[in-house]
């Protein structure tokens, strides 16, 4: 089933089936802040795991639309504080019609009527904790999959950690392959954006990255030199080839 922050009541599951008159007001809540993000290699690894979904993932099935975001305000409640993760991924829902209304700004469970079933986190110091507070507070709201990215192994625990909720707690597993949501992240060495570095990138069912939107377009430059460089050879050897038969009936080819 897609849902929507405009969708009906009638199309919500039971557990956020409420009267309309009965929404939660969202007009007094603080959605933004306009703290920038805490350093470049943050900014850039959102951008990774945002983008190549939007320009190289056809959706977790036909007719099943996805958001994924960066850098935005999660709420479980009006009554609690939201979390901030530095990606998400939520599958079966859709934008808001109107994304300046105030219900529109943040992803509001209530609004979408499920949690996003990822969420990853980047490790950038020992004050966020992510293993920790946010751990607990992401399985209490339902994350399907939590991902703990520390690049630069602040908390001592390695780069890469992934969890799985099972009944509201999470257990920590081995693989980073998401079997309900059809796409897997892992760790890739190479240049992003002029950083060489360690990134954590999404990858599918083949065992293939997704990859940019810059990355297309250069395996799409680098088919076509191949394919130009393949058809002039061609041409060349058949003009050797044709050479070689008027050469054969005594006509040189420069006199033709």
């Amino acid at each position: 089933m897609t849902l929507s922050a405009s969708s009906s009541v009638e199309q919500m599951p039971e557990w956020v089936a409420i009267l309309a008159e009965q929404l939660p007001q969202v007009d007094d809540l603080v959605t933004e802040d306009d703290t920038p993000v805490d350093n470049l290699f943050s900014a850039k690894q959102q951008r990774l795991l945002v983008e190549p979904l939007y320009t190289s993932w056809a959706g977790p099935g036909e007719g099943r639309p996805f958001l994924a975001d960066a850098n935005l305000g999660v709420f479980p409640a009006v009554s609690q504080s939201p979390l901030v993760p530095d990606a998400f991924l939520s599958l079966d829902v859709r934008l808001p019609a109107d994304v300046w209304a105030q219900t529109g700004r943040s992803y509001f469970m209530w609004e979408y009527g499920k949690p996003p079933d990822v969420v990853i986190e980047i490790v950038s110091n020992q004050k966020g904790a992510e293993a920790e507070r946010k751990l607990r507070l992401y399985g209490q709201m339902g994350i399907l999959y939590y991902v703990i990215f520390d690049p630069t192994n602040q908390l001592r625990a390695g780069s890469l950690r992934v969890y799985h909720n099972s009944g509201g707690t999470y257990r920590q597993v081995d693989d980073g392959w998401f079997p309900q949501v059809g796409l897997g992240v892992r760790l890739w060495q190479g240049l992003y954006e002029g950083l060489a570095a360690t990134w954590l990138r999404w990858y599918d069912q083949d065992a293939k990255v997704l990859p940019t939107g810059a990355e297309r377009a250069e395996h799409e430059r680098q088919r076509r030199a191949e394919y130009e460089q393949q058809r002039a050879e061609y041409e060349r050897q058949r003009a050797e080839c044709l050479a070689a038969q008027l050469r054969a009936l005594g006509i040189e080819p420069q006199d033709i």
